[in-house]
């Protein structure tokens, strides 16, 4: 038996009193002949009569209309009601009585006919009017049939947690029939575990009266998914008389929502694989990129495993024919971590499959495999090669094997698998994978494509670059030339820095570092072209600023294009030993610092004040040299924008950093130290200079002067005795250096040489001779004019001194000087 419930709705609205008083019951009491005793309030209320007025009169006076009809649907008179009463001792049915306002008003009467014990028998009724009567009945007909026929469960349970009514929805969701859930206990019906959660949150609505609305728990079954609600009843003078349930299955939604949640996963997946390989042009970074973003959101395990062309930036295997090589794997990301993992995980392992086996068959058929069966998988995991138990663990519950391609070719393969209880790869799993591999497959080729490219022109760069750097008597040279890294954001190519050291005449040097503006095969060719201009011009012995000019007024033949003006900096040192002084021009390039010695024995750093000039490829310019005096062991360094100039940062931040370097630097150490600590010292975040953004070119040199004794140089007055003096002076000078077998040669070379500045100039004649690694002589004139080199006939009385100096000499040349010119020639030692 069910309670009725305590609150119901009519029309609409909540009604705020109780029952009784929305009926409004009236009692009259009649004696045996039909005569008002009694006539209550709340019968006046609801036929407007007073009692004054009624009681003593006889009821039927009240009654108007037609006949009534009984409960049994008989017509019936006023005196038949009180004729079944006196037969049946009961009578119900309704009435209508005349309202004092004339209208009539339909109620429903129950009349009973009581004879007390000793007295004398009396009729007491209960009226209620019938609209209200009727629409109570209808608001609980129609609670009755939501709660019976309602898809949802519904419950009312007391405030201790017990049902009090159930519907039969509620029943099925539960598993349980109605009669062995009323009146027990939640945790009577429902798994501990459940039941314990349910009846916190049922507290707490009673408690504070806030309802819950869609908490989403598991089926007491543990299949599916069900979705509770919870409001707190209270009666119309505010007692908590329990709370209300409804429940509904969402397991469905529930699926619909995790199918969304992991297609929105999967996307996301997707995207995150695109944007993590999609700035890597490198084989081995784009292969860990891969294995990283798959592990652990995707799978427990990947390996990327590529034939060694592709890592190595080679051609494409034919699609017909499969490489002899093995694999290498260049990625792997596994879940868990330890000794064993670890060595399951290295990088760089060679793994070769044998045909017969899955990775085999992927490798010939380009199609997926998903373990489907335990022989498969046994196949799969269970390897006694340790070569190829790295591409499955032995512990895998799942294992997926898909072919990396490109242009329809198999570079590789991808391989996850998933262990400990996770679910097992599916179809759709199968489909994202081919998705990833497609974009990986693209990466990685365009990767290769990148490396070949680079190669080729980093290979071309090297091959214009110096193969073999000369070492002059008194000058240490070390050198260090980096490409720009790898780093995609970097675009870094082939650059268009260079540097140079070009032997001169004299025992002197040339340094040379310089950079072409841009990156690639034209950035690098042009470069060559540069290089082979400033060594050509060097080999005039012009002096820097002139050497400047010259390739600058060659711009328009030594820029990448025709519709591309050369840009490039230069800075063009001459450094001469026997007088240790330095002249240097730049062209828009960075100043060269210059290390001296201090008294702690470290380094006292300073920029070479020199007028910068304007970049290569500008007309109309002029260039200027700057001469300095250097001590002796003093460093100059020149570099190229590459090392000092890094993201994020100021080019003189980088300068600064640089003086800083070197000034704290000890003063002993070897150039090839000093070069290493520079790279070391001026990488962005200590990553090495290999991954530097752009090209590095440095050349440090040590400057010194000959040895003692290493050169001598005369004066002589223009006039005749002058050639006499000269030779004999070169003659004693030669045999006092240990050269005697050279004097001859050198002394009529010095002699015709001598004999031609008398003919023609009008001035001192200046002899210079250097003992190096060669014997340099050289003869000074104040005449601008250089002498050239022509055949003499048989009639000529002269013309014939250039062309002995030519003949006789290694070589020879003319280099111009503030005053006038300077004809010098070398003798190899002997």
């Amino acid at each position: 038996m069910s309670d009725p419930p305590k609150t119901f709705h009519s029309a609409g609205e909540r009604l705020s009193t109780s029952l009784l008083e929305t009926l409004r019951i009236g009692i009259v009491m009649f004696d045996a002949e039909g005569y008002v005793r009694l006539w209550s309030p709340a019968t006046e209320e609801i036929l407007g009569w007073p009692a004054e007025e009624v009681v003593g009169r006889y009821y039927a006076d009240y009654l108007t209309g037609p006949p009534v009809a009984s409960p049994s649907g008989a017509p019936a008179r006023a005196g038949e009601i009180y004729a079944t009463l006196q037969h049946e001792k009961y009578w119900r049915g309704i009435l209508r009585v005349r309202h004092p306002d004339g209208r009539a008003v339909e109620v429903e009467g129950r009349a009973s006919l009581i004879t007390p014990a000793g007295g004398r028998p009396f009729i007491l009724a209960n009226l209620v009017e019938t609209s209200r009567l009727r629409a109570v009945e209808h608001d609980l007909a129609a609670l009755d049939a939501l709660f019976t026929t309602s898809p949802l469960g519904i419950a009312f349970l007391d405030t201790e947690h017990r049902y009090v009514r159930v519907n039969d929805a509620l029943a099925r969701l539960n598993g349980v029939p109605v009669s062995e859930i009323l009146g027990r206990s939640i945790r009577d019906v429902l798994p501990p575990h459940l039941a314990d959660s349910l009846v916190q949150i049922q507290s707490l609505v009673l408690q504070t009266g806030r309802p819950v609305v869609d908490t989403v728990i598991a089926a007491p079954d543990g299949h599916g998914w069900r979705s509770v609600s919870y409001g707190r009843l209270t009666s119309p003078d505010g007692r908590v008389l329990g709370v209300s349930s409804t429940i509904m299955d969402v397991t469905e939604r529930r699926d619909a929502m995790e199918k969304i949640e992991r297609a929105r996963q999967r996307l996301k997946l997707l995207d995150d694989v695109g944007v993590a390989l999609g700035d890597l042009l490198d084989v081995p970074r784009i292969a860990r990129a891969l294995a990283d973003c798959l592990v652990p959101r995707f799978a427990d395990h990947a390996g990327v495993m590529l034939y060694a062309v592709v890592a190595h930036g080679g051609e494409l295997p034919r699609p017909d024919r499969l490489p002899d090589s093995p694999l290498l794997q260049l990625g792997a990301a596994a879940k868990t971590s330890g000794p064993a993992v670890e060595a399951l995980l290295r990088v760089g392992r060679e793994v070769t499959f044998p045909p017969e086996s899955v990775f085999g068959r992927v490798l010939s058929s380009a199609a997926p495999h998903m373990t489907l069966t335990e022989e498969e998988l046994h196949s799969a995991t269970c390897s006694t090669d340790p070569a190829l138990a790295a591409a499955a663990p032995p512990d895998a519950d799942s294992v997926l094997v898909v072919p990396l391609r490109a242009r329809g070719v198999v570079l590789g393969l991808l391989v996850l698998s998933r262990s400990g209880g996770r679910a097992p790869f599916d179809r759709d799993d199968l489909a994202l994978t081919m998705e990833l591999t497609g974009r990986a497959g693209i990466s990685l080729d365009n990767a290769r494509l990148y490396a070949r490219e680079r190669e080729s022109a980093l290979m071309l760069q090297r091959s214009l670059l110096p193969q073999r750097v000369p070492s002059p008597p008194g000058v240490q040279v070390a050198y260090r030339y980096v490409p720009g890294g790898s780093r995609a954001e970097a675009r870094a190519e082939a650059g268009g820095d260079w540097f140079d050291v070009i032997s001169l005449a004299g025992g002197r040097v040339a340094l040379v570092v310089g950079d072409v503006m841009g990156h690639g095969m034209r950035a690098a060719a042009t470069m060559g072209r540069l290089r082979t201009a400033v060594r050509t011009l060097a080999g005039l012995d012009l002096p820097p600023a002139e050497l400047l000019r010259r390739v600058n007024d060659l711009a328009d033949d030594l820029a990448p294009g025709p519709d591309e003006p050369l840009m490039a900096t230069c800075v063009y040192a001459v450094y001469d030993p026997s007088t240790r002084r330095c002249t240097l021009a730049s062209a828009g390039h960075l100043p060269p610092l210059l290390l001296a010695g201090r008294r702690d024995e470290g380094w006292a750093v300073a920029s070479v004040e020199a007028p910068s000039g304007v970049p290569l490829g500008i007309d109309g310019v002029e260039f200027e040299s700057v001469e300095l005096e250097v001590e002796e062991g003093a460093v100059l360094a020149l570099y190229t924008d590459g090392l000092i100039e890094h993201r994020g940062e100021d080019i003189t931040e980088g300068l600064d950093r640089l003086v800083s370097l070197l000034a704290g630097l000890p003063r002993q150490p070897f150039l090839e130290d000093i070069c290493d600590r520079v790279l070391d010292g001026m990488a962005p975040g200590g990553t090495g200079p290999a991954d530097s953004a752009d090209d590095v070119a440095l050349l440090m040199a040590r400057l010194g002067g000959l040895p003692e004794g290493s050169a001598a140089s005369w004066t002589f007055p223009a006039e005749r005795h002058a050639v006499r003096r000269a030779r004999d002076t070169v003659r004693r000078t030669l045999r006092g250096w240990g050269l005697g077998a050279l004097a001859d040669d050198a002394v009529l070379l010095v002699s015709e040489l001598v004999t031609n500045s008398l003919r023609h100039a009008h001035g001192p004649i200046g002899v210079r001779m250097v003992r190096g690694s060669s014997l340099l002589v050289e003869v000074s004139d104040p005449l601008p004019v250089p002498p050239r080199e022509h055949v003499a006939t048989v009639d000529d009385e002269g013309g014939r001194g250039i062309q002995l100096v030519a003949r006789g000499s290694r070589r020879w040349g003319t280099r111009h000087g503030p005053i006038g010119k300077t004809v010098w020639f070398e003798l190899p030692l002997p």
